[in-house]
């Protein structure tokens, strides 16, 4: 069995969890970004913008340095191998499970149609 660091998962599953964070990740794979051009695409202040970068930054995902008065951001050196494992295992388990349930609804599906041609005999 897969042993999974929940610490980590947790930290890169709540960083992922806002909206704002996962479009950072998305303009930041496009291109390196300065907090205040992040800021200003995403029509945040500067605080709530570095906030938003420091979760990133804690989880992995994003880097900055500095330069001078500009911090400039750009996507980090993880590559959410562990995430999207944990993420296979449950849409597998899923599948299983959604699999069975067809099966039980098919069967009903057949007993319906031979109850109902039985009454009309």
């Amino acid at each position: 069995m897969v042993q999974y660091s929940s610490g980590r998962l947790d930290t890169t599953f709540s960083a992922l969890s806002d909206v704002n964070r996962r479009g950072v990740l998305e303009r930041l794979g496009r291109a390196d970004a300065s907090i205040t051009d992040l800021a200003d695409t995403f029509h945040m202040t500067l605080t709530g913008m570095k906030k938003h970068v420091g979760v990133l930054e804690q989880a992995g995902l994003v880097t900055t340095d500095k330069v001078g008065r500009v911090r400039t951001c750009k996507l980090g050196p993880r590559r959410l191998e562990e995430e999207a494992t944990w993420i296979e295992r449950y849409r597998r388990l899923w599948d299983a499970r959604f699999d069975e349930l067809d099966k039980v609804v098919e069967e009903l599906q057949r007993k319906e149609m031979v109850d109902g041609r039985q009454t009309r005999d």
